[in-house]
């Protein structure tokens, strides 16, 4: 990620969250510190990676297999809580 820095990357996910904002409710966390410690996390999920797989296409396959399990776990979660009548629909 020689491109992205982590300040831009929390700006990108800030404009994401602007398009679909996360409903944190009553939660007893700081946005911006979570925010912060997903991005660094993965920026250091990154490094190890790159220096284990070179090859950018794979670590891409990787990264794009991972968000879409992400999206479903999301999307089950969603489902069970509308089930359950804890969100609105």
């Amino acid at each position: 990620m020689d491109m992205l820095s982590r300040e831009s990357l929390l700006c990108l996910m800030e404009d994401v969250e602007s398009e679909d904002p996360i409903d944190y409710a009553d939660l007893p966390f700081d946005e911006s510190n979570l925010r912060e410690l997903i991005v660094d996390s993965l920026l250091e999920r990154e490094l190890v990676f790159r220096a284990e797989e070179p090859d950018e296409a794979k670590r891409m396959l990787v990264y794009l297999a991972a968000t879409a399990r992400l999206t479903l776990e999301n999307m089950v979660l969603h489902a069970r809580l509308l089930r359950a009548g804890l969100e609105d629909a």
